[in-house]
C-alpha cells in the first residue's frame, strides 16, 4: 500500500524594501549552543576600534547544516563561473 500524495504548496516570501537593501558584512562570527547556533553579522571599518553587528541570526543545528550545505554549493558553482576566490591578501604576511 503506497503512502497518499501531499500536494506541494508553493511558498509565497516577502521582503520589504528595507530588507532588500541589505547589509555589508565584512566579518561574521559564528558561536552555538546544544540547542541553536548564533551567527553575526559585522562591518569593520578600517583603523577603526569599534565594529558594529549589523545583523544576528539565530538557528536550529538542523537548519545550520542545510545552510552550510547550501552555502557549500553556491561557493562552488560560483568559482566554476568566475574562478578561484582567494582566501588570503597578497600583501599580507603568511605565518
Amino acid at each position: 500500500m503506497s503512502d497518499p500524495k501531499v500536494p506541494e504548496t508553493a511558498l509565497q516570501i516577502q521582503i520589504d524594501e528595507t530588507v532588500a537593501q541589505g547589509l555589508y558584512a565584512n566579518m561574521a562570527l559564528v558561536n552555538h549552543t546544544d540547542a541553536e547556533f548564533t551567527l553575526d553579522f559585522i562591518y569593520v571599518q578600517p583603523q577603526q576600534p569599534k565594529a558594529a553587528v549589523r545583523a544576528r541570526i539565530i538557528t536550529s543545528p538542523r537548519h545550520m547544516k542545510r545552510l552550510l550545505a547550501a552555502m557549500s554549493d553556491n561557493l562552488q558553482k560560483y568559482e566554476a563561473r568566475f574562478g578561484v576566490i582567494e582566501t588570503l591578501s597578497p600583501d599580507l604576511p603568511v605565518h
